[in-house]
């Protein structure tokens, strides 16, 4: 039977209470929503849907083609010039999305005879960057800049550095200065993603690595995605000007993709505008997430200290963080649930979004609920 491989994945993963469905939501749900990326909650800002609506009037529905084709509208250059601005970076290059934006960063940059050393912690998509590119891959300690120096000292040739900025498990961030001062001492390039700093972390949401001091580097190079702070959808990479040109000619997720939708460029570039007014956007998604993790450690919890807006529970089992989430989805919280095999380091746990909109009294909700929910 062609297929029958797939019953018996499917019986394991039964049997080991991973199995992942899809779950519809309505347009107005009336579940409080710790779960989504919407960090600053723009996704129905409007001002933000506003924007969509316009790019759609204007260019239509969708791109048309790749953006070497006929793809490219000058909302797309606008939104690049607005990014690279806003984060301090000489270049921008935006795609269809920020798994889009890390394959075409890390493969274009690691080529045959480079060396890719990456943080055991790393996002999905720098990982297929990783096994997608011609360079060699050495995989090191999670946030651990001593590592990073060993692994560049055993190579001659061109090398990168891969981390996130702000991990998405855990909420932790990455200590970018040190690796940066890492990847000099060795002529190294870094290439961060900062999918969960923009509009969290840096001066009035500009990133973390602006607010590392890193903005604008030759040496460095950041991708971010427009579907989390942002409310939109899609992905970028900045850097020097010669770097994103490099990626024009060589991205196969750029070159071979349609251009990213004229609604979710439209949509960018108002949320962009929109934290360029109102800074303080950022701040409060940070003493959100900090509240959050104070109640929940008050309430008995195993809740780990966040460096963004992502806040970390841990359950005691896949299955018990299955039936915690469900259990709090019941109670009116939808909560995200992070397992084995999306955890390096196998320990499930629930995941909390600290959006800056939440009210004090929805924030006592969300830590009321998930303690009395508790497996």
């Amino acid at each position: 039977m062609a297929f029958g491989w797939i019953d018996e994945q499917d019986r394991a993963r039964r049997e080991a209470g991973l199995v992942r469905v899809l779950r519809p939501r309505p347009a107005a749900s009336p579940l409080l929503d710790l779960a989504s990326n919407d960090y600053l909650g723009l996704a129905r800002h409007p001002e933000v849907v506003e924007g969509a609506v316009r790019a759609a009037r204007t260019w239509g529905g969708g791109a048309t083609g790749s953006r070497l084709v006929t793809g490219t509208t000058r909302l797309h250059t606008e939104l690049e010039r607005e990014l690279a601005e806003f984060c301090g970076f000489e270049a921008a290059l935006v795609l269809s999305s920020g798994y889009a934006a890390n394959l075409a960063a890390v493969t274009a940059l690691a080529p045959h005879g480079s060396l890719v050393v990456s943080d055991a912690g790393n996002h999905a998509s720098l990982i297929d960057g990783c096994r997608l590119a011609r360079g060699t891959t050495q995989v090191v300690g999670h946030a651990d800049p001593d590592a990073v120096r060993k692994a560049l000292t055993t190579h001659d040739g061109p090398a990168v550095v891969v981390s996130d900025t702000v991990f998405s498990v855990d909420g932790d961030a990455a200590p970018l200065a040190a690796l940066a001062g890492a990847c000099r001492e060795h002529g190294a390039g870094l290439v961060v993603d900062d999918a969960h700093g923009l509009g969290v972390l840096g001066d009035g949401g500009r990133g973390a690595p602006q607010g590392a001091g890193l903005a604008g580097r030759a040496d460095v190079v950041v991708t971010v995605t427009l579907s989390k702070s942002l409310g939109a959808q899609g992905g970028a990479v900045l850097g020097p000007a010669h770097v994103i040109d490099h990626l024009v000619n060589t991205a196969r997720t750029f070159i071979f993709d349609t251009g990213l939708a004229p609604a979710a460029a439209g949509a960018a570039l108002a949320a962009l505008g929109l934290l360029g007014r109102e800074p303080e956007r950022a701040a409060r998604a940070r003493a959100v997430a900090a509240e959050l993790h104070a109640r929940l450690t008050a309430a008995g919890l195993d809740a780990v200290r966040p460096d963004a807006a992502v806040v970390s529970v841990r359950a005691p089992s896949p299955e018990g963080a299955v039936r915690w989430a469900a259990d709090c989805r019941a109670a009116g919280l939808s909560v995200g649930c992070f397992r084995p095999p999306s955890v390096p380091d196998g320990i499930s746990r629930l995941r909390l979004t600290a959006r800056g909109d939440l009210s004090g009294e929805q924030i006592e909700r969300a830590v009321r609920v998930i303690g009395e929910t508790r497996p």
